[in-house]
């Protein structure tokens, strides 16, 4: 009679553990799909904000006054030319406006490369300044939210410019599908022309 009771015993703790660890099994998989996922468009933002637009007024009009300085130094040069030609090559007088016309020269070429290399500074501090104040706020709505994850998802414009283009598209769109997610980007766009 002990044995009877002791696998009926025994019958009943392995039930109980089975059950216990199906329920367990089930529980799991609700807690994963809780999560709650948000998704912003970096590449919106940096469209749309107030900030970004005034910057690329800016730079729009800085890039003209440049262009108007190195045109008018263009021309300088043109007239130095012209009237180097009048002059008997090899006189002093033909010398020393033969030497002003290659310091001009010079300045001109320093004064390209040098406004090349300002923009592209320019363009990559912004760039850079935006892009945190962008992760920052979407930390602080991804906390506000609750959210568990954050993705960046940018919609691909077709057709693409360049084999390269879709290359670099393909290696950095990682974000299919989207449905269901909260989309933070209006919001983010939002906080920046707030601030």
């Amino acid at each position: 009679m002990k044995i009877k009771t002791a696998i009926i015993l025994s019958c009943l703790i392995g039930v109980a553990f089975l059950s216990i660890g199906y329920e367990y099994s089930r529980a799991e998989p609700e807690q994963s799909t809780s999560e709650k996922i948000g998704v912003v468009d970096v590449r919106a933002i940096f469209r749309d904000c107030k900030r970004n637009i005034n910057y690329r007024e800016q730079v729009l009009a800085d890039y003209k006054k440049s262009m108007a300085e190195l045109e008018k130094l263009a021309k300088e040069i043109e007239a130095d030319e012209a009237g180097l030609k009048t002059l008997k090559q090899g006189s002093p007088d033909y010398m020393n406006q033969y030497k002003q016309l290659l310091e001009k020269q010079a300045n001109l070429n320093a004064q390209r490369e040098y406004n090349k290399q300002q923009r592209v500074l320019n363009e990559q501090q912004n760039t850079e300044e935006l892009y945190k104040d962008i992760l920052q706020i979407a930390r602080e709505l991804a906390l506000q939210n609750n959210l568990d994850l954050v993705l960046e998802k940018n919609e691909p414009e077709f057709p693409m410019a360049s084999t390269e283009e879709l290359v670099a598209i393909l290696n950095t769109h990682k974000v299919i599908y989207s449905s269901g997610c909260l989309d933070l980007t209006k919001e983010v766009v939002a906080r920046l022309d707030a601030r």
